[in-house]
């Protein structure tokens, strides 16, 4: 059987946002549970030497175009009609990250990734503003100040470089990346490979 299976990420990245779509739908068939881990993408491209794709694409017009199509073809394939590009790409998150940690804390962890995915990539929201986080949260029933006021507490600003820092220690260089007992899996299209492994690790 699988321990753990952990899905680190960034509500930065469209790619993350599209395997959270997914998640549910996978471990409905698994009987697995992701366990949801926020890391800062800026600190983890630091930490590592990486770089952004639209940096490390940009003197590779082809490379960039495909990636595009591909993730064209992902969403299709899918049906994950709602998702739209953010026109605020790329977008600041270290202060949502941080809230994200917050929200796990006052018990509304779930609720907070939900809806913060929403406004990244549904709604086409600035979810860098204080205010648009604000008012975005205070709109799902959560308390949008409270979380950005923890968010700056010195315990939380140390968990997410705690959890970045292992990140990197394990493996990762970008997101999503998943850790299926340890091993490591990068990108959403991985997703279909996971489900296989977890699916058999059931059966045995």
């Amino acid at each position: 059987m699988i321990a753990t299976v952990e899905f680190h990420f960034d509500f930065g990245s469209p790619n993350a946002y599209l395997s959270h779509r997914l998640i549910p739908h996978i471990e409905q068939r698994t009987g697995c549970t992701f366990e949801y881990v926020p890391i800062l993408l800026g600190g983890l491209f630091k930490l590592t030497n990486n770089e952004p794709p639209m940096v490390a694409y940009q003197h590779i017009p082809a490379k960039g175009a495909y990636a595009r199509r591909e993730t064209e073809r992902f969403i299709q394939r899918h049906g994950l009609r709602d998702f739209r590009r953010n026109p605020f790409f790329p977008v600041n998150t270290l202060k949502l990250m941080r809230a994200c940690l917050a929200a796990k804390e006052l018990g509304c962890f779930e609720q907070y990734i939900e809806h913060v995915f929403r406004g990244m990539w549904e709604h086409e929201l600035n979810m860098s503003a204080d205010e648009v986080i604000i008012q975005t949260l205070d709109q799902a029933g959560l308390a949008g100040q409270t979380l950005l006021e923890l968010a700056q507490a010195p315990h939380i600003k140390e968990q997410l470089i705690q959890n970045t820092q292992r990140s990197a220690d394990m493996g990762a260089f970008g997101v999503p990346t998943f850790f299926v007992d340890g091993d490591i899996y990068f990108g959403k299209d991985k997703l279909t490979e996971i489900q296989e492994v977890l699916l058999a690790a059931k059966k045995t």
